[in-house]
């Protein structure tokens, strides 16, 4: 959501990540998932995620698309990055769709990472842990997902957090924010709004992540490269400082 969607063809996104010196990139959804993955493999950068849902509340609980894109990830090191929607009075079912997913990902060499969104079934990162800890895979993990984190007012307990998801931690996504407020408030680009997104990064790293790092730019006004060549600049800056120390 920050490289052009519905403007830049995959070749044009490809290209620009490239430029810049990002690693790579996360999409939303299947949608010509061949060709996104052609693009990126043709200059050695990667598609890092899919963003994708399951449901509680319906049948099916998984869409076809996603059962075609797994078989498609094969040997690609794309995580499937799952939403977990609906409304349940258990984690029952979230478990057990869960699994399923899990278990397709498995035949293919797929991880999956729930992906806590405000509002959905799974919307933090202790509903992932809970769900993770019962579907016990190890190809299933969670991740944590700076913005959502702080809509659910769990800012005070980060290093917490950050502790009990350590086994399980398979992405991370960061953006400027304020400590509360919409997603505007939420949402900005990196460097801007007070919360201290250097610190945490640096909680992290010393609890010794080593997964991919990603750019939440949902909804994010401005000039598209104009806001990824902002982005790049201010990770370097923050690279740089937190290797010095």
């Amino acid at each position: 959501n920050g490289a052009g969607p519905g403007k830049w063809t995959p070749e044009e996104q490809a290209l620009v990540v490239s430029e810049l010196g990002f690693a790579g990139i996360g999409y939303s959804g299947t949608e010509d998932l061949d060709v996104r993955l052609k693009a990126f493999g043709a200059i050695d950068e990667r598609i890092f995620n899919i963003y994708v849902p399951c449901y509680v509340d319906r049948e099916p609980a998984i869409g076809e698309d996603l059962k075609a894109a797994i078989k498609l990830l094969e040997g690609t090191g794309v995580t499937i990055w799952l939403t977990v929607q609906g409304k349940s009075e258990s984690d029952a079912k979230a478990v057990a769709v869960v699994r399923e997913v899990g278990a397709l990902a498995a035949k293919h060499g797929v991880q999956v990472a729930l992906y806590p969104h405000a509002g959905f079934f799974v919307a933090d990162i202790a509903d992932a842990l809970r769900v993770v800890k019962q579907v016990k895979m190890d190809n299933v993990g969670v991740t944590f997902n700076l913005c959502h984190e702080l809509k659910a007012g769990n800012e005070a307990r980060f290093d917490e957090l950050l502790a009990a998801a350590k086994p399980h931690l398979f992405l991370v996504s960061i953006n400027g924010a304020d400590h509360e407020g919409g997603w505007d408030k939420l949402i900005q680009p990196l460097g801007k709004g007070p919360f201290d997104v250097e610190g945490l990064l640096r909680k992290i790293l010393t609890m010794g992540y080593e997964g991919p790092i990603g750019l939440q730019c949902y909804a994010v006004p401005g000039d598209t490269r104009s806001n990824m060549e902002h982005n790049i600049a201010e990770w370097k800056k923050m690279v740089s400082r937190l290797a010095a120390k």
